[in-house]
């Protein structure tokens, strides 16, 4: 029975790219009752297939939402390799270490574009108020927001492009972190 609403909820996953609420998971199984979800949510964590954080939200553990890590690439000269699974992987996980202050944003624009940070691309942000010297950043600079390199200089904080075409932005008011670039996801 376990594996029937495991299916349902990796289904539910597949097509939304989000884990089901509790009415949308009475939905799922035909319960009445959150209850009863409540119940078979216990069930499935004590099972091993789901987890729960502080919040109460759910995820999978580990191999459901896990694709194969099979090993390198050669991006120079081509070598000989075999195909060998290594180890299976989370994206939300190698991606994501704090999920309670991360979130995605859509990139606009080519000022990063030296960095390979594509418009369009998907940027894993985490919020911060600091960041170290060389950091990609989300910042607001005098009222409008950005992404650059957060840089220091004889005591001055600027905002540096990964584009030869842009110059270096000196906040004349304000400049205030919103967070940290921890990765970047492109999608072809």
């Amino acid at each position: 029975m376990i594996d029937t609403y495991k299916k349902k909820i990796v289904a539910f996953y597949e097509r939304h790219k989000r884990m089901p609420g509790y009415k949308e998971l009475m939905d799922l199984t035909g319960f009445k009752s959150k209850n009863a979800v409540y119940k078979l949510i216990n069930k499935l964590v004590e099972a091993g297939v789901l987890s729960k954080d502080a919040q109460g939200r759910i995820s999978f553990t580990r191999g459901a939402d896990e694709i194969p890590l099979l090993g390198l690439v050669e991006a120079g000269i081509p070598t000989l390799t075999e195909e060998s699974e290594l180890d299976t992987m989370n994206l939300n996980t190698f991606l994501v270490e704090d999920r309670e202050s991360s979130y995605l944003l859509e990139v606009k624009g080519d000022s990063m574009i030296e960095e390979g940070i594509k418009e369009g691309d998907l940027v894993v942000a985490e919020k911060a108020t600091t960041a170290k010297e060389g950091e990609i950043v989300i910042a607001e600079v005098d009222g409008g927001w950005t992404m650059k390199y957060y840089r220091k200089k004889n005591g001055k904080v600027y905002l540096e492009p990964a584009n030869k075409n842009y110059k270096p932005i000196y906040p004349e008011y304000d400049l205030k972190i919103a967070a940290v670039v921890k990765g970047v996801i492109r999608k072809y």
